[in-house]
């Protein structure tokens, strides 16, 4: 089992799965078979729905992880038995007659305005790589990128003549997304200080001069965020968030924010409509001739 595990992650990998998206099947998976094998069961009895139901069971009982969380773990296990029933080693889909939870929804916590001004202007008090912080900070809030998708950015993909920046998302799929001149210009400082950059270079670097990693990247944001004194917990996402925040509350339309964010479907937009609310109860406030602030 373990080696068809392996198999599968190959598999994952091979279709463009990002690393932490093949990272998180891993460890779900690996979570499944150590309960599996600490019952003492044989690989044939491991996908059946008494045991995954076991499993699941186990988990809410013991370990009380996030409803999301849970999701997460059927999925990696209801695709893992996909590819097993496709390789014929084993004949039933065990999660057909398996319902699932519903999804909770989880609403994006995003920065305001000034909160995400005071973090950008904190990265230039780092001591050592100032002009590489503030092109990283300005590109992600700019156009609203993923953590792997900057970190998989080469100098090519940045079009400094348009404005544009070209992006590799969820499955490998592309798609371009404007980019400030703050950021732009950001970006520019942050080369010129670079040896002889070439444009099939990384654009962010860490401090082994390689390309600059997820898990460096979250590093450099939680020293920042700890450096700019913002009273919550601050992640790349967190500016991801306040990139679709902001503009939506600014007019953007809903389509195109979802073709920037690249998601897949309209419905995965449609979680920033209710940070929207701040600016809805301005309007009203300034239309409704019963307002207090209309008089």
């Amino acid at each position: 089992m373990d080696e068809l595990v392996k198999a599968f992650l190959l598999h994952l990998e091979n279709k463009n799965f990002s690393p932490l998206t093949v990272k998180s099947y891993r460890e779900d998976l690996d979570q499944f078979l150590s309960f599996c094998k600490a019952r003492h069961q044989n690989k044939l009895s491991y996908f059946v729905p008494s045991t995954i139901r076991s499993f699941l069971a186990t988990l809410q009982t013991k370990d009380r992880p996030a409803r999301n969380t849970i999701l997460r773990k059927i999925a990696s296990l209801r695709s893992f038995a996909s590819y097993l029933l496709r390789q014929g080693e084993i004949e039933q889909n065990p999660f057909k007659l398996l319902p699932s939870p519903k999804k909770e929804r989880i609403l994006p916590k995003f920065l305001s305005v000034d909160e995400t001004n005071r973090l950008l202007a904190t990265t230039q008090n780092s001591p050592h790589f100032a002009a590489r912080d503030k092109a990283l900070f300005e590109l992600i809030y700019s156009s609203g990128l993923r953590r792997s998708e900057v970190t998989r950015l080469n100098i090519a993909d940045i079009d400094f003549f348009n404005g544009i920046v070209k992006v590799f998302g969820k499955g490998a799929k592309e798609r371009l997304v404007p980019v400030t001149d703050a950021a732009l210009h950001a970006i520019k400082t942050y080369l010129a200080c670079r040896k002889n950059p070439r444009p099939q270079d990384p654009l962010f670097l860490n401090k082994n001069n390689t390309r600059l990693s997820g898990d460096g990247l979250a590093y450099i944001f939680k020293n920042t965020a700890i450096a700019s004194h913002l009273a919550r917990k601050v992640t790349p996402h967190s500016l991801r968030h306040s990139f679709a925040t902001h503009l939506l509350n600014n007019g953007c339309d809903l389509r195109s924010l979802q073709e920037m964010l690249g998601h897949k479907s309209l419905a995965a937009t449609q979680v920033y409509t209710h940070v929207s609310l701040e600016k809805l109860k301005s309007v009203y406030n300034q239309a409704h001739p019963k307002s207090e602030e209309s008089k």
